[in-house]
This record gives structure tokens, C-alpha cells and sequence, in this order.
């Protein structure tokens, strides 16, 4: 498929993970890419076998909001315009409540949503002019509450939220803004949690697919959220989970009986 042959993408966090699967999946699909993350030499192996002449790697922190205005300047002064934004960038801090100091609250709202807002204000502007879109990613931890990630779960619950006040608001005006609420997907941010065997057969239990998300499977959501494959949806907040949301939460009857 071509369908962003001659457009132009800025994918956030696209040095691993969802994010470096997302710009991939872009740029195969004939897509200008900008991609962005701290780690230059990241971006760099991002794109590896591709052409150098349809990508730009900028480098930097999107909590800082000077950065993500010259992130969006750049952009328009390489390829003369914006299509798509995917707002990717995100961390997590695990642990209980009582012991998330303000340092740790400060740098998962910085980086998980502070980023969303600086990187949509910056990039409106040029999507009225194209009647791009926007894709944030959520994830399941902001549809619902995690033990032991509050801080996760309040910068995702705001993006779920700041998604469809902003489709409420731009969708009339030409720009779709949806967002893609994963459940545990693959990648460097995971590695120590896939190392745990208990950990996994507690997912594994969880998730009717039986498994943990690839990066791809992610990519491919997103890339066709962004199309005009996807022309009529605006607003949504698409789980990208396994089937993870069509528990009710109860225990695996079935599963309890057979044992």
C-alpha cells in the first residue's frame, strides 16, 4: 500500500518500540518521516534501509516545549508541510503510591502528556492546511486503573480525555484525532517485565489472544487511523488490546472448572 505517498508524518518516540515500528510502517507506505526521540543513534538504526532523503532525525525532548516549536519548524522547512502527527513519546514509573515523589509525578506528566499538548498546539496550525490528523497514543492503563501506576495511569487517562475534546473541537474544521490504548506490547520498555514468567502467565491469562502485542501489530492501527482509510472516525479511542477489554474482570470460570 502507498497511502501516504507524498505526506508527511512526525512520529515521537520512534527510536524502539510502537515508535520506531510506527515510522517504519510509514515510511513503506511512501510517507516523508520525521522522527524523534533522545537517543540519536536510535533514530539512526530506525532507519536503516530506507531512503535518507525522505526522513529527517531530529533529536530531542518533547517535554520541552522550545524543542517540540523547532521539532514542528523543521519539519515544515524540510517538506514544506504536515499531515500526520503520532504523539508516541511516553515513559512509565511503577511502584505504590505513597512512594511516587513529586520528581517521579513531574517527569511522567512531562514527558507522557505535557509532550501531547505541546506537540498538538505546534502542529494544528499546518494540519487545518493539509486536514491531517492526529494519533495519540493512550493505552489500556488510561481506560482503566493499574495497581501501581498512578502517575502512568493519570498522564493516559488525560490523553483518552484531551483526544476527544480536541476531535470535538477540530473535526468540523478538516483534522481527525483518535487515539490507540494498547495493552502490554513488546519492546526495550517491557524487557524486564517478559523476563518474569509469572508476569507474563499473568498477562497470558488475561489477554484472550494469549500473548503480548508486537510493535507492528500496534504500527498498523495507527498508520490506518491516520489514513483516509479511516476518513469517518474521529474521536475514538481504539483499544488495541487482544480482546483484553471484553472481560468484565471476573476470573476465567471456564478455565477454574476444567482445573
Amino acid at each position: 500500500m502507498n497511502r501516504f505517498e507524498g505526506k508527511v508524518a512526525i512520529v515521537t518516540g520512534a527510536g524502539s518500540g510502537i515508535g520506531a515500528a510506527t515510522a517504519r510502517r510509514f515510511l513503506r507506505e511512501g510517507a516523508f518521516v520525521v522522527v524523534n526521540g533522545r537517543r540519536e543513534h536510535k533514530l539512526h538504526e530506525t532507519l536503516e534501509g530506507f531512503d535518507a532523503a525522505k526522513a529527517l532525525v531530529h533529536s530531542g525532548d518533547v517535554s520541552d516545549e522550545t524543542y517540540v516549536k523547532r521539532l514542528v519548524e523543521d519539519t515544515i522547512a524540510k517538506f514544506g508541510k504536515l499531515d500526520v502527527l503520532v504523539n508516541n513519546a511516553a515513559m512509565a514509573i511503577f511502584g505504590p503510591f505513597a512512594k511516587t515523589t513529586t520528581q517521579d509525578w513531574r517527569k511522567v506528566m512531562a514527558t507522557d502528556l505535557d509532550s501531547v499538548f505541546f506537540a498538538s498546539r505546534e502542529a494544528l496550525p499546518h494540519l487545518l492546511k493539509t486536514k491531517g490528523s492526529i494519533v495519540n497514543l493512550s493505552s489500556a492503563s488510561g481506560l482503566g486503573g493499574d495497581w501501581g501506576m498512578s502517575s502512568y495511569n493519570a498522564a493516559k487517562g488525560a490523553i483518552t480525555n484531551f483526544t476527544r475534546a480536541l476531535a470535538l473541537e477540530y473535526g468540523s474544521r478538516g483534522v481527525r484525532i483518535n487515539a490507540v490504548a494498547p495493552s502490554l506490547t513488546s519492546s526495550e520498555a517491557t524487557a524486564d517485565l517478559e523476563k518474569s514468567e509469572s508476569v507474563m502467565a499473568a498477562f497470558r491469562d488475561r489477554l484472550p489472544i494469549g500473548r503480548a502485542a508486537t510493535p507492528e501489530d500496534i504500527a498498523g492501527v495507527i498508520a490506518f487511523l491516520a489514513s483516509e482509510d479511516a476518513v469517518f472516525i474521529n474521536g475514538v479511542i481504539l483499544p488495541v488490546d487482544g480482546g483484553l477489554h471484553a472481560s468484565n474482570g471476573q476470573p476465567n470460570f471456564l478455565k477454574l472448572l476444567v482445573e
